[in-house]
């Protein structure tokens, strides 16, 4: 069985300079906004006590793209956030939050792997150059996400119905969490 990475671990010494451990140099916010945006996970551990930053520093960056105007957090869904600190619904938003990531993730990666099929130009020379500019353009215009899902209204004659039935019932699921949420909040 695979064993996952560690995590790149950084040290804030008491200069709160951040320390990269793996190459011996000091990093930025944005260095490791860069780390997490390849695939990296990250620790940042306070040198001195040992303590685990990784969550302060996370939502450092989160507030420094947000107030760069790289909105990604819709102003109703941080009002809710605010709220969940201050309801009985704590426990579950994270878990809520997680499963809905992971949705996303897996609907993303089908999305990915259904326009690879669709494309009949993946076989010819120069293709994989010319897709991973569009992917780094991509990436640039929508801050690393991609949309979960063809865009297009037409149906797709090859589309599997299983896909279908696997999208209602994620549907399904998360109506039943935002409805427990909703009853949690009163």
């Amino acid at each position: 069985m695979a064993e996952e990475p560690k995590p790149l671990l950084i040290k804030r010494y008491a200069s709160r300079r951040l320390y990269n451990t793996e190459t011996s140099d000091y990093v930025t916010l944005e260095d490791i906004a860069r780390f997490i945006r390849t695939g990296r996970e990250v620790q940042i551990v306070d040198l001195k006590s040992g303590d685990d930053l990784t969550r302060q520093y996370l939502l450092q960056i989160i507030a420094e793209h947000e107030s760069r105007g790289e909105s990604v957090l819709p102003t109703n869904v941080l009002n809710d956030l605010v709220r969940s600190y201050t309801s009985s619904a704590t426990s579950a938003v994270p878990q809520f939050l997680a499963a809905s990531f992971e949705m996303f993730r897996d609907s993303q990666s089908k999305w990915m792997e259904k326009m690879n099929k669709a494309n009949p130009m993946t076989g010819m020379p120069g293709f994989d150059a010319l897709q991973a500019q569009q992917d780094a353009f991509l990436k640039a215009m929508t801050g690393g996400i991609a949309p979960p899902f063809p865009t297009s209204d037409a149906p797709d004659a090859d589309a599997d119905p299983q896909d279908s039935d696997d999208l209602d019932a994620i549907k399904a699921q998360l109506a039943e969490l935002q409805s427990k949420l909703s009853k949690l909040d009163k």
